[in-house]
């Protein structure tokens, strides 16, 4: 399985109907794509860097092609993405396997 991260800073204020409209949006990701599983939006309430994670699983590499691929994620990152976070970082890990294993 891979567990898919992405923790990222919005340009909008802490509290606005923009940002609550961005994490509205963002949380119809999950139900939309198919190969989703267990998907979670997270905030920050520590000193970190990012306010907001989206956190997701995908049974294998070809789910998680097909998640980055369909069209409803393009439209996402295109609309709303790329206009509305400031900052972010990705990570993408192995759950499940042995260590040393990959």
């Amino acid at each position: 399985m891979i567990r898919h991260t992405v923790f990222f800073r919005l340009k909008h204020p802490h509290g606005s109907i923009a940002e609550a409209d961005f994490l509205s949006r963002a949380m119809k990701l999950g139900p939309a794509i198919p190969d989703v599983r267990n998907f979670q939006c997270v905030r920050q309430v520590g000193k970190g860097e990012y306010d907001w994670g989206l956190l997701m699983d995908f049974v294998d590499q070809e789910a998680y092609d097909r998640y980055n691929a369909h069209p409803v994620f393009e439209m996402f990152v295109t609309e709303r993405w790329q206009l509305e976070v400031e900052a972010f970082v990705e990570l993408d890990y192995m759950v499940g396997d042995e260590p040393g294993e990959h």
